[in-house]
């Protein structure tokens, strides 16, 4: 506790040479209701912090989760003393001789609680006042004293790691049973708060009723009181597996659950049962009895030996470390070293979850060796350089759709499963086993199903104006006709868009419009421009799209996505307006780019126009490989610059306008050449689409 200084003054105009105070206004435990009454004989004049023994030293210490054995004194005391190659002294427990021959039988029908121990103790003075030491111990460690039962259960698991819990003998009906829990029962716990368990958490019942949740807090109907006069107490060892996790599925976080989830020691559980025997026999007069106890040794864990050499140590490390140092340091960490002459064969404590290959073991003698300790050398490292193409990357990429007006959504890669099943319902998605969320149960087989959610959330805020893309994986089945399972699962990175409302946002000189296809093919074309690609878009039918308005998008003869409209009733049924999506493969949009430098010619481009009737159901990409085609490689550029349809033009029939430039690299074109080439283009349109040249 920090020093506060009170100097003489003036309170009220009144002198004042002191002042008084609560416990809470000094830190400490509030017993009461007002002043901090001292003793009577308390000697006037002594520090506070001597007569109170509150000059000690709190040290908070920070334990990563692979740790679970220093959740303890023991286990703290453990590793200082290895890392300053000291001595610890556990404390002394001995057995207590029991003074009654009461037990309660044990069943287990689960395999999440392999060892299980318990102990009636009789004529427990439940009143009794928990040792002034002990509740400076807990207050300090964070927790506040209740009574001597409970002090004495959270003392030894400070202590020692290993949680323990009381119940009243009075409540048990029958023997005990850990079991898992039947869907649908209820228990109130100790804090008041009624839960309803799952088949998947184990439980600690009697033959009536559930007593506890294993591993993380008891049922208030069995915990000990006032008027208790026999208990049970519990001392088991818990599968990290069937606590991680249930807990916080009921809002809960108690030091049971924060060392069981991590892992106690398998052979702590009499050594903590016979310490808090001790205690209770010591401080509440507690008559012991038998330790009734079930273990099934298969199912524990199992401490296999660790092949480890003096080379893969030097080898992992970087430099040499003396043979004799490895050997101490793992002995001093409680491992058993066996000399095999070339290696060792290194078996980890029952506290050590963490050291399962010979990788852990050198972590632990770089450890305790010192990081800084450690030579800096640098990494012997022949590089060899070779050449890779440029490829276009992601941030480039995204950099072209924020121009676009597009803003990034980052989601999660699981969706709503009812939305997924609206986008493709003659495929199932992969189901999530633990979902966080009813909303998030399946992998995405589309990133329109992400962006459909982010989408209505801003509608339903008023933004009129909604322009999304995200860059992700998609989860499909190999064979589109399956459902997607873990044997056949593809995991695709997609460039997804998304987008609804007026194509420009609003502005004075610009009126406004609302986005349709061209506007969202622009887009595409802008982007695969970025990548250097060319494509063709060719009409499609999709369940979730717009079948007049919507195209596959092709590349070099390769499909590598789609663009469209949301279908209407499914616009409907998810109460959005018109609503454009593409999906693009983002391997072929950031693919290696391919660089050709040419000079730039000196010679003057020449501008040729030719305007043509023909069939409307003739598609524009047959008009313009036919055109590249017959042009040769004079062509520089082209643009289709007007369509027309209406009068003078024959019913079926539309009116399609092309500017066309053409250069040589090295010299003037003829006209004579430009001539040939534009005869050529023009049979070519009437004998294979009975094209006809449009006079004016």
């Amino acid at each position: 506790t920090s020093a506060r200084h009170v100097a003489p003054g003036k309170l009220r105009g009144v002198d004042s040479e002191g002042m008084l105070c609560g416990a809470s206004e000094i830190d400490l435990e509030d017993q009461i209701d007002g002043l901090l009454e001292l003793p009577h004989d308390a000697p006037i004049g002594q520090d506070i912090r001597d007569y109170l023994q509150l000059d000690d030293r709190v040290i908070d210490i920070s334990i990563t989760p692979n740790r679970g054995d220093c959740f303890s004194v023991r286990g703290i005391a453990r590793e200082l003393a290895v890392i300053n190659q000291m001595t610890y002294q556990p404390p002394h427990i001995q057995p207590i001789e029991p003074q009654h021959q009461d037990q309660l039988a044990i069943e287990v029908q689960t395999d999440a609680v392999p060892r299980y121990l318990g102990c009636i103790i009789k004529q427990v003075d439940a009143k009794a006042a928990t040792p002034s030491w002990m509740q400076r111990a807990l207050m300090r460690s964070g927790l506040r004293p209740h009574s001597i039962l409970v002090d004495i259960t959270n003392y030894v698991m400070l202590e020692l790691g290993q949680p323990l819990h009381a119940f009243d003998l009075a409540q048990i009906q029958g023997h005990i049973i850990v079991r898992s829990a039947q869907s649908g029962e209820t228990l109130t716990l100790l804090n008041e708060q009624q839960v309803t368990l799952q088949h998947d958490v184990t439980v600690i019942a009697d033959e009536v009723k559930v007593l506890a949740i294993g591993g993380i807090m008891g049922g208030l109907e069995s915990s000990i009181s006032e008027t208790t006069q026999d208990i049970f107490l519990e001392s088991a060892f818990f599968d990290p597996l069937a606590i991680a996790g249930r807990a916080r599925r009921f809002g809960l976080h108690t030091d049971a659950s924060q060392r069981f989830e991590r892992g106690v020691d398998f052979e702590l559980p009499l050594l903590a049962l016979q310490r808090a025997c001790q205690f209770i026999a010591q401080y509440a007069n507690g008559q012991i009895g038998n330790i009734s106890q079930y273990e099934a040794t298969a199912r524990l864990p199992q401490r296999m030996p660790i092949q480890l050499t003096a080379q893969q140590v030097d080898d992992l490390l970087g430099f040499h470390i003396e043979a004799r140092f490895i050997v101490d340091t793992l002995t001093r960490l409680e491992c058993q070293v066996d000399d095999k002459g070339d290696h060792w064969a290194v078996t980890p404590p029952s506290h050590r979850y963490d050291l399962n290959i010979y990788q852990d073991l050198i972590e632990e003698i770089a450890r305790i060796y010192g990081y800084n300790n450690i030579p800096i050398r640098m990494p012997n490292m022949p590089i060899e350089l070779r050449a890779e193409p440029d490829q276009s990357e992601q941030g480039q990429l995204r950099q072209v759709l924020a121009t676009l007006g597009y803003q990034e959504a980052i989601s999660f890669s699981f969706v709503d499963e009812k939305i997924q099943r609206a986008l493709n319902p003659k495929q199932r998605p992969l189901t999530l086993a633990n979902p966080i969320s009813s909303e998030l149960g399946v992998m995405r087989s589309s990133l329109i199903s992400s962006l459909i959610p982010s989408l209505q959330h801003n509608l339903n805020r008023q933004q009129e104006r909604v322009r999304l893309f995200e860059l992700g994986l998609r989860f499909v089945s190999q064979d589109e006709s399956s459902d997607v399972t873990l044997d056949n699962l593809q995991q695709i990175a997609t460039l997804a868009l998304i987008a609804t409302g007026n194509f420009y946002p609003e502005q004075w000189n610009a009126s406004d419009r609302s986005m349709d296809f061209y506007d969202l093919k622009g887009d595409i074309e802008h982007i695969l421009q970025f990548a250097q690609l060319q494509a063709q878009f060719r009409s499609i039918e999709k369940p979730w799209l717009h079948p007049g308005q919507s195209a596959d998008i092709y590349v070099n003869g390769q499909s590598i996505g789609y663009c469209g409209s949301l279908h209407p009733a499914l616009s409907q049924q998810l109460d959005l307006n018109t609503t454009w999506v593409a999906e693009l493969d983002l391997d072929q949009v950031l693919r290696p780019l391919q660089y050709r430098f040419t000079e730039i010619s000196r010679f003057p481009i020449v501008r040729r126009d030719i305007a043509v009737i023909i069939d409307d159901r003739i598609k524009f990409a047959q008009i313009e490989q036919t055109i590249q085609r017959e042009a040769g490689q004079w062509l520089v550029n082209y643009w289709l610059f007007d369509v027309y349809t209406g009068e003078n033009i024959t019913s079926g029939h539309r009116s399609l306008a092309f500017a066309l430039q053409f250069q040589h690299p090295e010299r003037t074109l003829e006209e004579a050449e430009i001539k040939n080439v534009f005869d050529r283009i023009i049979h070519s349109l009437q004998s294979n689409y009975n094209a006809k040249l449009r006079d004016s």
